[in-house]
């Protein structure tokens, strides 16, 4: 656990570094791989839970413009002939 928490500061500290508020970002301690096994404990897809909570309460959703016309962006144009 003491690897852990030094590599969690160091994280931190690199977020600050680049001008990000590293000490009030929410961490999640987990591991997908055990989610993906289905291990149902703290740190498998509790640990999963708990980051999808912290994503939908810390990361603000986009304000969307629904009254305009929908624009897809097309990024290249194919011409088959035949």
């Amino acid at each position: 656990s003491e690897m852990i928490d030094m590599v969690e500061e160091e994280i931190r500290d690199l977020l600050k570094k680049y001008d990000f508020p590293g000490d009030e970002i929410p961490v999640i301690r987990g591991s997908a791989l055990k989610a993906l096994n289905g291990d149902k404990g703290e740190l498998g897809f509790g640990a999963m839970q708990k980051l999808m909570d912290a994503v939908d309460t810390y990361i603000p959703q986009p304000k969307r413009e629904v009254d305009k016309p929908f624009l897809m962006p097309i990024e290249d144009v194919f011409s088959i002939t035949g």
